[in-house]
């Protein structure tokens, strides 16, 4: 049976106690995919938010992008009262993670890879401040597989550590990314991060929302 990761969430969030706000390790790919992921998960959870990004092709545009997920915080409702952990900049590990791959397409073997590194530091980062449960935004985007992030961030599990299940693109997630964007006026990266996207990325021509050029990569 397929997993309904959207109806599971739901599920254990209704399950928390009332006045309970569990703490949460939430990976962030960028500011405009974490908008409507916070806005969702903030009233349920006590969030740390996790920057952790290193197949980002320079060290310029990770800093933008970091810059933009703080710009965020300020704005969000809420936001203050998250806490924000930049990763260090280490495009030279993602490289050699995704060595060999370099002409795979996207949403190939290579971004299996590159989901793996990003949730494995995730999963080591929330074990090191003692978090009990962790997940990504990384499902927000209509281009990235969440079934296969549930897999990778459930074989990732250990006693004390949980991946809360996901796929945030639900529920118009990805839509309410681009309208909080927008409200805010953030900068949405046009290309998903690493040098390989951006090489084999081609210029879309349809209006649709989700194909538009400007905002097709959201989901880094």
């Amino acid at each position: 049976m397929k997993q309904d990761a959207n109806r599971e969430m739901e599920e254990i969030i209704a399950s928390i106690p009332a006045g309970e706000k569990p703490a949460l390790l939430l990976h962030s790919c960028c500011g405009p995919c974490s908008s409507a992921v916070l806005e969702r998960l903030l009233p349920h959870y006590s969030i740390t938010l996790f920057y952790e990004n290193p197949n980002i092709d320079t060290e310029e545009e990770y800093l933008h992008r970091l810059e933009t997920q703080r710009e965020l915080l300020s704005r969000l409702p809420g936001g203050d009262t998250v806490t924000l952990v930049p990763g260090t900049y280490d495009h030279e590990a993602f490289l050699d993670a995704v060595k060999g791959l370099e002409n795979e397409p996207e949403g190939g073997r290579r971004c299996d890879v590159c989901f793996r590194l990003r949730l494995s530091r995730s999963a080591d980062m929330a074990r090191s401040l003692g978090i009990p449960n962790f997940t990504t935004t990384l499902s927000v985007s209509p281009h990235k597989n969440a079934a296969l992030l549930n897999r990778i961030g459930g074989e990732l599990q250990t006693d004390g550590l949980f991946y809360l299940p996901a796929d945030f693109k639900k529920k118009n997630g990805y839509l309410e990314s681009i309208r909080l964007s927008k409200e805010y006026g953030l900068y949405r990266q046009e290309y998903c991060g690493c040098e390989f996207s951006r090489w084999m990325d081609r210029p879309r021509t349809s209006d649709k929302p989700e194909e538009d050029p400007q905002i097709r990569h959201a989901g880094t």
